[in-house]
């Protein structure tokens, strides 16, 4: 999956969507590390900002958990949002 930069819907979106869909998929499982924001902002080519905000919607909407000094991570699958 590619980030759309002609796409209009907002660069932070087009990337929550993204990882959202690999944990949906399982290519990131339940309390595995997520890539780096560095590694993030290579692989879609979008600035850190980008993929801050990306993963900050994640976090409020219960995908991830960011614990300071260590990264970003799959959330426990009870806290998934519904579908």
């Amino acid at each position: 999956m590619t980030v759309d930069h002609l796409d209009q819907t907002p660069l932070w979106e087009q990337v929550a969507r993204i990882i959202a869909a690999q944990i949906k998929a399982g290519d990131y499982e339940p309390r595995q590390v997520l890539p780096s924001e560095k590694q993030m902002e290579d692989e879609y080519g979008v600035s850190r900002g980008t993929v801050r905000r990306a993963m900050a919607h994640l976090g409020e909407q219960g995908w991830t958990v960011t614990v300071q000094g260590r990264g970003s991570f799959v959330a426990p699958r009870e806290s998934w949002p519904a579908e």
